[in-house]
């Protein structure tokens, strides 16, 4: 018996393992034709109901008798009428790929997007981010594609190259069509296995959904540049006030501390769409390279097109979330450097505080000890007085003057009452 039979297997090996083979790419033949549709809600798309896009999906389905896929997948393929499904599910959207075999006779004929029918894409949990037709013909001579390629796509946007090898040319204009869809061209050669097209087109569809989704960083990036100039200002105004003895130091710190509160506001409102810009971002990158393209008739590449098109956009996404961050650190030191002033200032309010309390302490002390050097007199003073009266007899019976009697006397009580007094302070101390 093997040994390996005694491992226990993590709970979700084969799970992690399967995930690797979950999205094959599909097959297309030359020629045949596809139709790609991105959905997303307009706002919290990462926290979108997925089960209703799950919903959405078995709704198109059972129109075609199709089967469903499993409760918690997250891709199906199959076979819907004449055409194949490929469904995926993303972080913030969804996607629909309709493949077919043969070719309009029309070159772009939405008629491919009628197997989406209008009251179910209008039941759709979500908007439309993106859609596109792309053509699949055969590789014919490059004078051919030349003409097409003219003939179909805006020359000034026009991307066009040869990839892998050689065994593809792929073109496109980023441009919205009448029919409102993107438009690619493959042409294949003969030689070029139905897998290999497949990968391209899927490619192709993700450049433009990862494109567009990267896109909405700039708007974001934009809506938050005007109000991010003002907060700037105002930071700027407040910094320079710091050195003005005049302005109460807490009403500018309490002033700094809502322009953090604003900033806070504004990093908490992007974070998410510029990371996710970042990271879509990256990966059009990646999937342009895999295309391995070459120059196709003195063109523009993808990778072309992207770098004077597109990554500009991307450095402003960039430059604005750095200078958010900038201006919200610069936020935080002035708050901690106006805080550290205001904590001075106590300090030294304080100290002036307890120099005070310690003078009338002091006041209070001597005030105490005349206080008892009179209460020393007054409570002598009578005290002799009854002596005095007691002792008077003694004045006739034993003939002695009465300021001699008064003089030996008064010592006597006064040290006694001192003694007295001082005695009843330490008990109460005790």
């Amino acid at each position: 018996m093997s040994t390996m039979t005694a491992l226990l297997d993590h709970p979700q090996r084969y799970a992690l393992s399967n995930e690797l083979h979950a999205r094959p790419f599909p097959v297309v033949r030359a020629p045949g034709r596809a139709a790609y549709l991105a959905l997303r809600p307009v706002t919290n798309a990462a926290a979108r109901d997925k089960g209703a896009d799950r919903a959405h999906l078995i709704a198109l389905l059972d129109r075609y008798g199709a089967a469903h896929p499993a409760p918690d997948a997250t891709h199906y393929f199959g076979q819907i009428g004449r055409h194949w499904l490929k469904w995926e599910s993303h972080t913030e959207f969804v996607t629909y790929t309709l493949l077919g075999d043969g070719v309009a006779e029309r070159p772009f004929d939405a008629a491919t997007f009628g197997m989406f029918p209008e009251d179910w894409l209008a039941d759709a949990p979500g908007v439309r981010i993106t859609s596109a037709l792309i053509r699949v013909e055969p590789m014919p001579e490059d004078s051919v594609m030349d003409k097409r390629i003219n003939e179909w796509f805006v020359p000034e946007s026009l991307a066009a190259s040869r990839c892998l090898d050689g065994e593809l040319v792929v073109a496109g204009d980023f441009r919205i069509d009448a029919s409102g869809h993107m438009r690619f061209a493959v042409f294949a050669a003969p030689q070029c296995g139905e897998r290999r097209i497949g990968r391209v087109v899927q490619r192709l569809c993700e450049i433009e959904t990862y494109k567009t989704m990267s896109m909405l960083g700039l708007s974001r990036a934009r809506a938050i540049s005007g109000k991010l100039g003002q907060t700037e200002h105002r930071l700027a105004a407040l910094v320079t006030g710091m050195s003005d003895v005049t302005v109460e130091p807490a009403e500018t710190l309490h002033a700094l501390l809502g322009v953090s509160a604003e900033l806070e506001d504004m990093v908490a409102q992007t974070s998410f769409r510029f990371g996710a810009t970042a990271a879509y971002e990256s990966i059009v990158s990646d999937r342009i390279e895999v295309l391995r393209e070459v120059r196709f008739g003195g063109r523009q590449t993808f990778g072309e097109f992207m770098k004077r098109r597109f990554d500009p956009a991307m450095r402003t996404v960039r430059s604005t979330e750095t200078r958010l961050r900038d201006v919200s650190e610069r936020a935080m030191r002035a708050a901690d450097l106006l805080r550290t002033r205001v904590d001075v200032e106590r300090s030294a309010q304080n100290q002036a505080l307890l120099t005070s309390m310690d003078r009338r302490s002091d006041l209070q002390l001597q005030l105490q000890r005349t206080v008892e050097g009179l209460s020393v007199v007054a409570i002598s003073y009578y005290a002799l007085n009854l002596v005095l009266y007691m002792l008077s007899p003694l004045e006739k019976l034993l003939h002695i003057e009465k300021y001699w009697l008064y003089g030996g006397v008064t010592p006597v009580v006064v040290l006694t009452v001192w003694l007295v007094l001082k005695r009843i302070q330490k008990s109460m101390h005790h």
